[in-house]
């Protein structure tokens, strides 16, 4: 049950950034270079190191990389997002 809580809210937390991107490039109409290099840089760096959070709650991908791209976009949203993502994950465990 645990388990499937953290996948949840891994999910969640992927389509708030990811929306918060879309909004941003799309909606907003001003470019954001700061938060392009950003998704840029995260999303290299994770690829790169293979870096892949979501395999690490059991959300495994059939194709390569997606989860690692995945995670870049939340390496990209900072430090204070991941640390409260672990951190919410590791009193649902």
């Amino acid at each position: 049950m645990n388990k499937e809580i953290s996948k949840i809210l891994m999910v969640c937390m992927l389509l708030e950034g990811i929306i918060t991107y879309i909004n941003s490039f799309f909606v907003s109409g001003e470019p954001h270079y700061q938060m392009a290099l950003s998704l840029i840089f995260g999303i290299f760096i994770a690829v790169a190191y293979k870096i892949d959070l979501l395999k690490l709650v059991g959300m495994e991908s059939e194709i390569p990389c997606v989860g690692s791209i995945l995670t870049g976009i939340l390496f990209s949203r900072g430090s204070n997002y991941i640390y409260d993502l672990i951190s919410s994950m590791v009193r649902i465990n």
